[in-house]
């Protein structure tokens, strides 16, 4: 189910998408309590580092698992989460994003304990570095972090035009101390500028607007500059071909985030390639 008519005319699609999740999540806490969550976090797995993965020469591909969107439906009819981080893998991504968001986006913690699966595996059997997988969802509430880490997360997404600036802080903290990291998402200066107080290891700058879903591709190259050198930059979205990766270098990113690009295309292990080996150019 999808965001209304009303709400993507009157640009309201994150206060739609929010107002739904935080109805939901008290139903989600009760099935599994807090208590029990944290006892689960406390004997997880070690974490990968994600901003290390990410600093590697060029710009890393930081590949998407996405079913569905908001304002455009399905996107991926045949979607299989574990075929796609296989292919993304052996095509050199460095890092796997997972939508989790059911309703708007139709994935679930399901699909990033797969995804992390695939990595754990392909690591024990060709060796090298495990692939971070990032949780892609609208966090707002401690509970969600604890979901992320049990689920095998190394990294989660947090949006700063659904958080306040003490949410943005306590979540960004939480982060740390469960070992994982946090990619701080902005859209705007002033956003940038409330990130950059909770000291982030990773910025992602969003080319499209959350309330219309809009896209303006030259964002991350208004914000770029206003970003420390200590903090790895994430371009995301609009980047569909190896020309947008080469423009994402000339920016001087260290990582562009490609979901809908790779998950519509009829050769999937091409396509990845192809964004991976522009990036190594």
């Amino acid at each position: 189910m999808s965001v209304s008519n009303v709400a993507i005319r009157r640009g309201e699609i994150l206060d739609e998408i929010m107002a739904d999740h935080r109805e939901r999540l008290p139903k989600v806490m009760r099935e599994v309590s807090f208590e029990d969550l944290r006892a689960f976090a406390s004997v997880a797995p070690p974490t990968v580092d994600f901003s290390r993965a990410l600093r590697k020469p060029g710009v890393s591909l930081i590949a998407e698992c996405k079913k569905a969107s908001p304002s455009k439906g399905l996107i991926a009819p045949n979607y299989d989460p574990q075929l796609l981080a296989e292919t993304y893998i052996d095509a050199g991504a460095t890092a796997i994003s997972v939508l989790t968001d059911a309703r708007h986006f139709q994935g679930t913690l399901d699909d990033l304990r797969t995804v992390k699966e695939v990595s754990v595996r392909l690591q024990d059997e060709k060796g090298g570095d495990s692939v971070p997988v990032l949780r892609k969802d609208f966090i707002f509430h401690p509970y969600q972090v604890y979901e992320a880490r049990v689920a095998g997360a190394d990294a989660l997404l947090l949006i700063v035009r659904v958080l306040s600036n003490s949410e943005l802080r306590d979540l960004s903290r939480l982060t740390r101390k469960l070992g994982m990291q946090a990619l701080v998402e902005v859209h705007s200066e002033e956003e940038l500028a409330r990130a950059l107080a909770v000291d982030p290891q990773v910025i992602g700058v969003n080319n499209r607007n959350l309330q219309t879903f809009e896209v303006d591709f030259e964002n991350t190259a208004r914000l770029r500059d206003k970003v420390p050198a200590n903090v790895v930059v994430v371009g995301e979205s609009g980047i569909k071909n190896s020309d947008d990766v080469r423009r994402m270098a000339e920016i001087g990113v260290d990582a562009i985030l490609v979901g809908e690009t790779l998950v519509r295309s009829k050769d999937v292990f091409q396509t990845t390639r192809s964004l991976v080996r522009a990036g190594q150019a």
